[in-house]
């Protein structure tokens, strides 16, 4: 896969994380009742938890933030001229580990702590999963950059 088709992936999943996030967000500032979650589901309860909030603000917020950050530089790599500048792999590689580390931390959570698994909040992960595994090669090209 092209570089430029593989930044271009990435600001689709960042896209669809944005919109997901959102939700789970404006969920947060009580806008909605209820989440959408299914039977057996145990968004209320992880949305619920003291969990929910990292630094005093909701984590979906935080997740808007990060996906819109995603998707912005992941955007810019697909500018001809600006793509090529070295920062872009940087900020993205950056973006994606941080990004995996947080989920991994907040999945960790629902099972160990929470003991409920958020259907929205795996599916944030799996999007996470698959913007870190487009990202794999600006790894590669930052350890040849040196």
């Amino acid at each position: 896969m092209s570089e430029l088709n593989r930044r271009r992936g990435i600001a689709l999943l960042a896209l669809a994380g944005a919109f997901l996030s959102t939700y789970l967000f404006l969920y947060a500032l009580g806008y909605y009742g209820e989440l959408a979650c299914g039977a057996g589901g145990g968004c209320d309860l992880v949305q619920g938890s003291r969990w929910a909030r990292f630094l005093g603000f909701p984590v979906a917020g935080w997740g808007v933030g990060w996906y819109a950050a995603v998707f912005g530089v992941s955007m810019l790599g697909t500018r001809d001229g600006i793509g090529a500048a070295g920062w872009i792999p940087r900020v993205l590689a950056v973006l994606a580990l941080g990004g995996l580390a947080f989920t991994i931390y907040l999945t960790a959570l629902e099972l160990w702590v929470i003991h409920a698994i958020c259907r929205w909040c795996v599916g944030s992960a799996a999007i996470t999963l698959g913007i870190f595994l487009l990202t794999l090669p600006e790894f590669r090209a930052l350890r040849r950059s040196g």
